[in-house]
């Protein structure tokens, strides 16, 4: 039963040169669906949300040896990703040189060109106004809505205080509700 091992277990194999590249393989399959459909709920499209769990892997790959756990490896992990996320959309963002103001960011419109897109579907509305909301409070609605985080995990994982988080999570919500009530 290798394959259900828990995280201190994982850890100390990955510790030892003989077992590291089984032990990282190990980690790898028991978060990556996880960790990718967090990314993929911030980056939007397939491509980018592969590009970006690639990414994260392999800085997870050059840090492990360091990780103190003073958090749970899923958690650790967890803020890798988001901060990863959050890079790749900035760097989109200055790419793509838009200005905050415009209506229709390039992620709303990949939503909106995506086949089975259906503006009267209230999924696709919650999506849409999920893509409006600032990277920050998005990872936050992300995590807790989708994730169902608590808010002291969310701390840990966005280095953010519970009260912020809340805060940040009730505007992300009423933002939500208005544009899904009149968008």
């Amino acid at each position: 039963m290798a394959e259900h091992l828990d995280d201190k277990e994982l850890l100390l194999q990955f510790k030892d040169e003989a077992t590291r590249e089984a032990a990282f393989t190990r980690i790898i399959k028991k978060y990556q669906e996880k960790l990718y459909w967090h990314i993929r709920r911030m980056v939007v499209e397939h491509e980018d949300a592969n590009d970006v769990l690639q990414n994260m892997f392999i800085k997870v790959w050059k840090s492990l040896e360091n990780f103190r756990e003073d958090s749970q490896l899923y958690t650790w992990l967890y803020r890798i990703a988001t901060n990863e996320s959050l890079t790749f959309l900035q760097q989109q963002k200055k790419r793509s040189s838009i200005s905050i103001d415009d209506e229709e960011s390039p992620l709303t419109n990949k939503i909106k060109s995506d086949d089975h897109f259906d503006a009267n579907k209230l999924e696709w509305k919650l999506q849409l106004a999920i893509q409006k909301l600032p990277e920050k409070q998005r990872a936050v609605f992300n995590l807790r809505y989708y994730e169902e985080m608590p808010y002291e995990e969310m701390s840990r994982v966005l280095e953010t205080s519970e009260g912020a988080l809340k805060a940040s999570y009730h505007h992300a919500v009423k933002k939500i509700e208005e544009y899904i009530l009149n968008g």
